[in-house]
């Protein structure tokens, strides 16, 4: 039975560990969730979405990375979320129903973004028919425009989505438009979605901004840091939340300029965490030796973020 909790506060955009051959690597799995809950005191998982290299698995590896999150999870996590978006609706709908039969606290779909001429209504019949597959399932909807390149605003999308998607939850709402963003929260006024950010670097002023909580795949590694950050806006210190905020932000800065993208999060994940992630599946490169050796030292002034 999939978990009745809030979904709320910090979700870590997973990696999905590799060998270095480029198979998947579900050794890892048990481990991994071990660090996240007790190293970095990251309780919710988001599996097989972008950090995850979802789109570069196929529907049998996506499954078995289901099954090992939600299985290794269970006791563990308050909530495994599967990322079960795909280009093709039949894809889609076979991975939602699967995360359903597996016990998942919730699916996501990203838009499916090969052919852009996507208007609303087409996206949103999409959506539908995945998430009728997993009738008893929380639904979130995964906006990331950078990527998909389809730039409808989810503000827009939000009008009649709950009628036409019974299970709809909230959103991921991963893109810098802090306007739509915005008119979201307005827009949902008696709380009834949750809006998760997913702008690592932007978390604060989302918060302030009215989000529920974030997904990111710096949380892997920078769960605790960014918990401090949560801690102090709950407690209303934002001049504290903001010297959090930037400390990370100086790290991140930083590793932005080097280049940072999947391959870069796995190397610093395995660097931070001892846990071997592995190479990222081709046609990504892995991260070059110069850019760990670098990561290395600047990882210390995050560790050693004041606590007060």
């Amino acid at each position: 039975m999939a978990s009745q909790k809030k979904l709320q506060g910090l979700v870590a955009a997973t990696i999905t560990p590799m060998t270095q051959n480029g198979e998947i690597n579900l050794s890892v799995i048990g481990q991994y969730v071990d660090y996240l809950t007790n190293e970095q005191g990251v309780k919710n998982v988001f599996v097989n979405g972008t950090t995850g290299e979802g789109l570069s698995l196929s529907v049998p590896e996506r499954k078995l990375l289901a099954e090992e999150w939600v299985t290794k999870g269970k006791d563990k996590l308050d909530h495994v979320i599967i990322h079960v978006g795909a280009l093709s609706l039949p894809e889609a709908k076979d991975l939602a129903k699967h995360a359903a039969e597996i016990g998942a606290d919730g699916i996501a779909i990203i838009a499916p973004s090969f052919f852009k001429q996507v208007n609303k209504d087409g996206l949103v019949a999409f959506l539908r028919n995945v998430a009728s597959e997993a009738p008893g399932t929380p639904f979130y909807y995964y906006h990331i425009p950078a990527l998909t390149g389809i730039k409808i605003c989810v503000e827009e999308l939000l009008d009649g989505m709950k009628e036409q998607i019974p299970t709809f939850q909230g959103v991921k709402f991963s893109g810098t438009d802090l306007l739509d963003f915005g008119r979201c929260v307005k827009k949902n006024d008696q709380g009834q979605l949750m809006l998760l950010y997913g702008v690592d670097e932007q978390l604060l002023s989302a918060l302030i901004m009215g989000a529920d909580g974030a997904v990111g795949s710096t949380y892997n590694f920078l769960g605790r840091a960014s918990n401090l950050v949560l801690e102090a806006f709950s407690n209303g210190d934002n001049f504290l939340a903001q010297k959090y905020q930037f400390s990370i932000q100086e790290f991140l800065g930083f590793v932005i300029a080097q280049g940072f993208g999947v391959a870069q999060i796995k190397a610093v994940m395995t660097l931070v965490s001892g846990l071997p992630m592995g190479p990222p599946r081709l046609p990504l490169s892995s991260a070059s030796e110069e850019f760990i050796a670098k990561v290395k030292a600047r990882l210390e002034s995050v560790k050693n973020c004041p606590h007060s």
